[in-house]
């Protein structure tokens, strides 16, 4: 049997043995990120639904602190490296969300999945090496063990206001 030990790190004891790490908001201060505003809801949906210890969170842009998105197709407009930004963009956009309506990311245990999605042109292959942003800064926030899931990664014609990435997450919750 797991459970969490409240403290500034986040600690789950699995029998005698009492696993430490440094907690997802002590993690964001340590790498000097500040996350922008959660984004306005863009139709008729719920940012989050809580199902068990699950948190499944709806498709993500690139959202910025001033409100505006990092707009344009991979391949055409931006390239692999504006790309990947954009991405780690959408996946600050995914943890404001998340603290937002879960309170603290304290309450997020490990990523589960992420579906990225990425507004390219046909010719462009590159597509995990794009959603890696938001992955990348996943696996720095909770780890590798937690931070880092299943993923798919895949390119589109078009998104929603020709946002250059949508991403949506599954992640399990501390109990």
């Amino acid at each position: 049997m797991s459970f969490r030990i409240e403290s500034e790190t986040d600690a789950w004891q699995h029998g005698s043995e009492i696993i430490t790490t440094m907690s997802a908001e002590s993690q964001l201060t340590a790498l000097g990120l500040t996350l922008p505003p959660a984004p306005p809801k863009g139709g008729v949906y719920k940012p989050v639904v809580i199902v068990g210890n699950i948190a499944y969170i709806s498709g993500h842009g690139p959202y910025l602190a001033d409100g505006g998105m990092i707009r344009g197709r991979v391949g055409e407009d931006l390239d692999l490296a504006e790309g990947h930004a954009a991405a780690r963009q959408t996946g600050l956009a995914l943890l404001a969300t998340l603290r937002k309506e879960l309170g603290s990311l304290g309450r997020i245990k490990r990523v589960v999945k992420l579906l990225g999605m990425v507004n390219s042109t046909p010719e462009f292959a590159d597509h995990p090496k794009v959603i890696n942003g938001c992955s990348e800064l996943f696996a720095q926030i909770w780890g590798e063990e937690n931070g880092v899931g299943a993923r798919s990664a895949v390119g589109m014609g078009s998104l929603p206001g020709n946002i250059a990435v949508e991403i949506e997450g599954i992640f399990e919750l501390v109990e």
